[in-house]
């Protein structure tokens, strides 16, 4: 088949990949980009979620900022519930790239190797394009963490949050769910409403419960109040506590602390917590703190488990809201000696101030880029900061210059045989 060619070839047609691709059309870069619309959202996300993050904070990042959500609003002579319901940002995610990027290509990208100076990134149909510059803006389904408690424990009895988008197939059953954030603690509610009976395992002594939804804070969120300006930044991201959230809104500062710090930061911003609408709906639901489930065993089509203080559960399925380990290693499209070329931080590439790699013109967006520049990156209110940083760095930065300083990398990669 014939080749293709390209300037940058974008992989993930998220809201990451959407708002990169939107700005640097709009800078007119020849791009091209891979993956299905919106399918982290709609293949590993929940029905019937909803967004825990404000209205101002979930719209996906245009150069004009015209394509918000109350642009879409308008659009479809519509008025979207708030918190914003996933099947809802779905449908925009898929109104923003019919309006900025309408020519996104479906197939899947199974390989990315560095080649002579540029990438060869190859599809499921057998087609390679050829591209100076790749930018990775994909999901993070890869890196659902599954702690070893379960591992003697099939899929079809133990699997994680991100496996389902239909919980109904749950009605009648018993289910133990693992977690103490929003996605454990809102799964129950969903389970329950679908007709199971649900228990919540969480090892911390409680639940923490955000203010988001309260009716002090959403006096406090208030635009109209001055004290909005000074407890919560401009992209409204609700991501850590006053003052902490500063800094996670402000990614070039981040970036610039000490990684000791880095950590500090992640564990306050994204500690376990469940928003403040929730509780209402969890009436039914039984919650059990300060517990660890040492060890889950297949017993027939249930699993029983064997908690910490002596106790027992035997259970029909166990739902693992345990969150996400990043590990750039587990991208199997990554050739491995491109993973390999790569410094890490703690399992993330690590990022130049235009989000590229120490591998010239391979380039990280979304819960890639959260090691370099913190939790905000996984975010959808993130979008505005990276795609901007990103659409600089390849502007101010041809592709030509990029290859001569760095051609011993390229000219080792490509003579390197994966192993």
């Amino acid at each position: 088949m014939t080749n293709l060619n390209s300037q940058v070839a974008i992989v993930g047609a998220g809201p990451s990949g959407l708002a990169a691709a939107a700005h640097l059309r709009s800078a007119n870069v020849d791009l091209r980009v891979f993956g299905k619309v919106m399918e982290f959202w709609e293949r590993h996300m929940p029905a019937g979620m909803l967004l825990r993050s404000y209205w101002e904070a979930c719209h996906i990042s245009d150069p004009n900022g015209d394509l918000t959500l109350d642009r879409y609003e308008r659009a479809r002579g519509v008025q979207l519930p708030r918190p914003v319901r996933r099947d809802d940002f779905i449908n925009y995610g898929q109104w923003f790239q019919r309006e900025a990027v309408p020519d996104v290509d479906g197939r899947r990208v199974t390989r990315i190797e560095a080649a002579s100076k540029c990438f060869r990134v190859m599809l499921e149909d057998g087609e390679s394009v050829w591209a100076q510059r790749v930018v990775i803006a994909t999901g993070v389904g890869s890196f659902a963490w599954r702690p070893r408690q379960f591992n003697a424990v099939p899929r079809t009895l133990a699997s994680h949050s991100s496996d389902h988008c239909d919980l109904g197939r749950f009605a009648g059953l018993r289910v133990v769910v693992v977690g103490g954030g929003q996605s454990a603690l809102e799964s129950a509610a969903l389970l329950h409403e679908s007709g199971a009976a649900v228990e919540v395992i969480v090892r911390a002594p409680g639940v923490h419960w955000l203010r988001y939804g309260t009716r002090l804070h959403t006096w406090l969120h208030n635009q109209a109040n001055p004290l909005r300006w000074i407890l919560y930044p401009p992209s409204n991201s609700n991501i850590g506590p006053p003052g902490v959230n500063w800094i996670v809104d402000t990614p070039d500062l981040f970036r610039r602390l000490p990684f000791a710090v880095h950590s500090r930061i992640k564990r306050r911003a994204i500690r376990p917590a469940g928003s403040g609408w929730l509780p209402p709906r969890m009436n039914g639901v039984r919650i059990t703190t300060g517990r660890v489930i040492m060890s889950a065993s297949p017993v027939g089509q249930q699993v029983r488990l064997r908690l910490d203080d002596g106790t027992e559960r035997c259970v029909d399925h166990i739902f693992l809201a345990t969150g996400y380990h990043f590990d750039i290693s587990r991208c199997t499209f990554l050739a491995p000696n491109l993973v390999r070329s790569l410094r890490l931080i703690d399992g993330y590439p690590e990022l130049t101030a235009g989000f590229e790699a120490s591998l010239p013109g391979l380039h990280f967006l979304g819960a890639f880029a959260v090691g370099t520049f913190g939790p905000l990156m996984s975010h959808v209110a993130g979008t505005k900061y990276a795609a901007s940083a990103l659409t600089r760095c390849i502007l101010e930065q041809p592709a030509n210059s990029r290859s001569r300083v760095a051609s011993h990398e390229w000219d080792g990669l490509a003579q390197t045989p994966d192993g």
